[in-house]
């Protein structure tokens, strides 16, 4: 049986966690953002100076950093062929780490780009920004109007790459899960 790869993205702070989580308590296997587990080892190991943005332009080595996302997010797409699940989920997909590199003037070489075109996922379901949701916390940096630009740079770097993105509209988790759910049958 093939299995179904589906990207849930969007800017920080559009409900992509609270979807995740939903869908796990529905018996879904998701592969967890890496970021924020990236950001915490970061502070932890002094890394970075005092960190006052997005991790990925406030550690010693931004190439590095999002090299390792890059290789994370790979590791995630391999690792769903072990995964008896028919529908694999995941928090962020490999153009994630080109829209962000775009959005914060970072170049990256050919690797980066071909990883995109090799390991390819069958729905990207995009959560715009929302306002009345939008929280800042101790891994998300990023303002509102911040949060809009990134969510220009994701749709635009998955669209380059071949993918129509479907936009999640606003609404409950559940009716935001039922959305998606039903777009993937």
């Amino acid at each position: 049986m093939t299995k179904k790869r589906v990207v849930i993205t969007g800017a920080p702070g559009t409900g992509k966690t609270s979807v995740i989580v939903k869908l796990e308590q529905a018996n879904f296997f998701c592969f967890h953002e890496i970021i924020r587990t990236m950001t915490q080892e970061a502070k932890n190991n002094g890394d970075s100076t005092v960190i006052t943005s997005n991790p990925i332009v406030s550690v010693s080595d931004p190439y590095k950093f999002n090299l390792d996302i890059l290789n994370g997010r790979i590791q995630q797409f391999n690792d769903a062929e072990f995964k008896e699940d028919h529908i694999l989920f995941y928090d962020r997909g490999i153009p994630d780490v080109l829209a962000y590199m775009d959005y914060f003037g970072q170049s990256y070489k050919d690797d980066f780009k071909q990883a995109c075109k090799t390991n390819t996922y069958d729905h990207i379901f995009l959560l715009p920004p929302w306002k009345e949701i939008y929280v800042s916390d101790e891994e998300r940096y990023e303002s509102f109007e911040q949060a809009q630009e990134i969510h220009n740079h994701l749709l635009e770097t998955y669209s380059r790459f071949g993918y129509q993105c479907i936009e999640v509209p606003f609404g409950t988790v559940k009716e935001r899960n039922d959305f998606i759910l039903k777009n993937i049958k």
